[in-house]
């Protein structure tokens, strides 16, 4: 038996301890030594005879802790000993992988994109396939909504799982994590909790910034990663931001996310975009005309989930309309449903707009001056800086007088936080916002 599966048995054992502390229980529970777990029976051999009762009790008190262990009913069975221990044992205990993980069968490395904007991420994913806990751990992808990250998340899963069908994955939503520990506190199961999330062959994390300002949670995570990362299994994790730039994340936890790899896929290229148009209309059994998926790839230019959207509807429109996929078929159905591109907006726009409204001059928002008379235009510049342009925050701090980012994610949180009790300031926002956006000559460009 390995020290994961003598962990686990240790953890039934003790729990019924716990609940029963009779001597002749105690001997009892001695004697035996696990033999088979499978998703809903566990058998258990014995060294020697047990008493009708007492055996009936034993068989249900392991049950319930096994049961509260994993979250479903397992039944107990008591055989004599035959010698063979040792089995597979934490593995047979999982729910089948597949079932369990509710994968997308389209989210493969065969059915992914590979182009400049994500070869780091593909490249890094693939080698954690090949070496799980040693190539990269924990591996950490970002970038904004819809470039691929779930993908790859998947097929990570998915080819883990052809290598290996009994490997103990557990992929899920950060979101998932949160309300599943905020469950197990109000249940007093934390024990279950535990159990299940650190011993796993591999952890995928969906969205890790949506653990920012839950510090209990964050608590609960970094003993879970410190002990998944010292056994050697891995941990993948995705999130729309780098780890640093997580607002209210534990220091401790922003470093640990660093000590392996960190990954970002950009947005697509045209020529990457007409080669995921021409994928996913193949994998829908579409056929598109060169010059429809040249029009899709240049009319949507955001991110991968918007350009299969744009397939999906253009392809809808032909079947329906019982006519072949054309360019004007595909100009009518976009010209609705994909919105008017706005200009790009730099930041001495915004910074010029803003100490217009304020009366102030540009050298006093890149001073060290911090009277609320010069630090709220700030925070207010710093704040449309980051909705408005793509700039990093260190990028966005170098034009308030080389500001770090924690000073421009300070003053965002300010801003954000002020909003809900000040309409005043949200209304000056909005305004502000549709000043910049329209430009010096008071019209957006498309």
């Amino acid at each position: 038996m390995s020290h994961t599966d003598a962990q686990l048995w240790q953890t039934l054992v003790h729990a019924v301890r716990q609940g029963d502390p009779d001597p002749q229980l105690e001997a009892l529970l001695s004697s035996l030594e696990p033999q088979f777990l499978s998703p809903e029976q566990l058998e258990v051999g014995s060294s020697r005879p047990l008493p009708g009762d007492s055996g009936e009790r034993l068989c249900r008190l392991l049950g319930e802790a096994a049961s509260r262990a994993w979250g479903r009913s397992i039944q107990v069975r008591v055989r004599p000993s035959s010698g063979q221990l040792g089995l597979p044992f934490v593995r047979r205990a999982a729910t089948e992988p597949h079932e369990q993980l509710r994968l997308n069968p389209n989210n493969t490395f065969d059915n992914f994109v590979v182009a400049p904007n994500n070869r780091l991420a593909h490249a890094a994913c693939t080698a954690v396939c090949d070496a799980p806990g040693q190539a990269y751990n924990p591996l950490f992808l970002h970038g904004t909504v819809g470039l691929g990250k779930t993908h790859l998340l998947q097929a990570i899963c998915h080819r883990l799982l052809q290598r290996q069908a009994d490997v103990h994955i557990l992929y899920l939503s950060c979101e998932s994590f949160v309300n599943q520990f905020i469950a197990s506190v109000e249940r007093g199961e934390l024990e279950q909790f535990r159990y299940r999330y650190r011993h796993v062959d591999v952890l995928v994390i969906d969205d890790i910034h949506f653990l920012a300002d839950k510090e209990r949670t964050q608590e609960e995570f970094f003993h879970t990663f410190n002990t998944l990362y010292q056994a050697q299994r891995q941990v993948i994790l995705s999130s729309d931001s780098p780890p640093h730039e997580i607002p209210h994340l534990e220091e401790r936890l922003v470093s640990r996310f660093k000590w392996g790899l960190v990954a970002r896929l950009d947005k697509p290229s045209f020529e990457t975009r007409v080669a995921i148009v021409a994928k996913k209309a193949k994998l829908r059994g579409v056929a598109i005309p060169d010059d429809v998926i040249a029009f899709i790839a240049r009319t949507v230019d955001t991110n991968v989930r918007e350009l299969e959207g744009a397939v999906t509807r253009v392809g809808a429109q032909a079947v329906l309309a019982g006519q072949p996929i054309t360019l004007e078929t595909a100009r009518e159905v976009l010209s609705d449903s994909v919105p008017r591109k706005p200009r790009e907006v730099m930041v001495p726009e915004i910074i010029a707009a803003v100490v217009k409204r304020y009366g102030i001059r540009v050298a006093d928002l890149q001073s060290k001056k911090r009277n609320k008379s010069i630090s709220t235009p700030r925070q207010v510049a710093m704040y449309l800086a980051r909705r408005l342009t793509k700039l990093s925050l260190e990028e966005i701090g170098g034009y308030f007088g080389g500001r770090d980012h924690t000073t421009v994610l300070h003053a965002d949180r300010k801003i954000e936080e002020s909003l809900a009790g000040e309409p005043e300031l949200r209304a000056m926002l909005e305004s502000l916002t549709e000043e910049i956006q329209a430009g010096p000559s008071g019209a957006e460009t498309a």
